[in-house]
This record gives structure tokens, sequence and C-alpha cells, in this order.
């Protein structure tokens, strides 16, 4: 979806649409843009040229109203600079979070490599992706993926699963783990939800958030590349899995 939606008559249905997920109040756009800061998401900018380039948000500030991103290589920000069009799109696990990036400019900033200012936006569109319910393993089973790392040179490490969608998947990092940052891709990593789920893939690590004050721990927010859209497997778990937490949650109540 297009973050400037046409205001042709045949798209004025589409408009109503794009209603149902803008966010005009200022406390929630500052606030789910505080989300990405914090979360370290991939944010990827680009113009309707089909010009891009992935950065971080580096700062939100509330007071000057503005933003700012990491930047890199000047020739690659040259069609974003040079363009009056740019949209802002990044993902907080199972949200897709967009807006227009207005008076974007390159500055030198608080980093040698310089970054991109813009201007605050008024208004963000907050998307649920299509497949992306997630579900919380059930106490029952102990689900891990396995990975292989270069620092873990005996077995593959075993990072316990929080959470899983058919097209993302949340893992435990323990404290004194080997390190990951956003944007490594992870190749032939083992999925063992259950005795019967047992899956392989790639992931893409897109965001690393540390769980509680107390920072024992970071969770890795994790997409799924390489499945066989045809394989229903992970359909099937995630199905299952849902239909008996809320089967748990009727016997609870009718005992309470």
């Amino acid at each position: 979806m297009d973050a400037r939606p046409p205001s042709t008559p045949a798209s004025r249905g589409r408009d109503a649409d794009l209603d149902d997920f803008r966010i005009g109040s200022s406390v929630e756009v500052l606030a789910l843009l505080r989300q990405m800061y914090e979360a370290r998401a991939l944010v990827t900018l680009s113009t309707p040229a089909g010009d891009s380039y992935t950065t971080v948000l580096e700062a939100v500030d509330a007071q000057r109203r503005t933003l700012q991103f990491g930047a890199g290589e000047a020739h690659r920000l040259r069609p974003l600079l040079d363009n009056s069009e740019v949209t802002a799109v990044a993902y907080l696990d199972s949200i897709k979070v967009q807006f227009d990036v207005d008076g974007l400019v390159r500055v030198h900033g608080d980093h040698a490599v310089g970054a991109l200012n813009a201007r605050l936006p008024d208004v963000v569109y907050r998307f649920q992706r299509r497949g992306a319910f997630r579900v919380q393993p059930l106490a029952s089973t102990s689900p891990v993926a396995r990975i292989e790392h270069h620092a873990a040179t005996q077995s593959p490490l075993a990072l316990r699963v929080l959470d899983v969608s058919l097209q993302g998947v949340a893992l435990l990092l323990p404290e004194g783990a080997p390190a990951f940052e956003p944007g490594m891709r992870l190749e032939g990593v083992d999925l063992e939800l259950d005795d019967e789920t047992r899956l392989t893939c790639d992931i893409a690590i897109q965001h690393i958030t540390v769980i509680g004050t107390g920072g024992r721990g970071k969770r890795l927010g994790c997409q799924l590349l390489g499945l066989d859209p045809r394989d229903r497997t992970l359909a099937l778990y995630v199905n299952q899995t849902q239909k008996r937490r809320l089967a748990t949650l009727g016997s609870a109540k009718g005992q309470a």
C-alpha cells in the first residue's frame, strides 16, 4: 500500500480502507517511532522510481520535530535526496510501519559517515501483515531453533523459540551467547517446534531487543526465508497451537 494514496474516484474505497490503519495522534506517532528506534528496526527508504536505501533510526527529536537516519555511501543516497517523494517502511514483528519522509537532507550528524535528517511525520500507517498472526508455543513443548554459528565450534546453538508465525519467529538469545546483528542471514536453521513439526529454512534477523530491565537476554525478531509456500506444516502448527491455547483458556475459566 502507498502512504500517499491517490485521490481519484476509483480509489476512494481504498482511501477509506487506509483510514483504518492511519495514526494521526502525535503521541501515538512518537511512541511508534521510538519503538522503531529502540528495536533498531531496519528502515527502507524508497522512491516511486524504485531507488532504495536500508538504514536505521538514529534519533527521534520530539522538540525539534525531526528524525535522523544513519547514512553511508553518498552515491546511493543521491536518488533519494533528489526525489520529493520518499517513503519509509519498517517492520516491528508482525506490524508493518510506513510513513512519508519529508525534508530529507544529508548532514554530518554525530557519526563520521554522516546522517539523514527529515521532518517528523504527522501521519504514520500501521499495517498488520497478512499471515503474520503469532502464537506462543505450549508449555508442554520445548521448541528450539538450531543455528550454526562460527563461535559455536562443537555443536549448533539451540535457541528457545518464543513465538512463531507463518512469516517469522522470535528467539531467545541468552546472556553470554555469541553475538548476532540486525540484517544477518542465517542459512540452514533447523526449527524443532514439537515432535511432529520440524522445518529447515533460512532466517533473517530483523531486530534485537533486550528483554526486561535486567538485560539477562535478548529477543531476536527474525523473518523466515526459503519455505515452500505449498508446505502446510507450519500453518497446521500455528492453527493447532492456537486452538489448544483457546481450549486451555476455556477450561481454566470454567473451573474459576
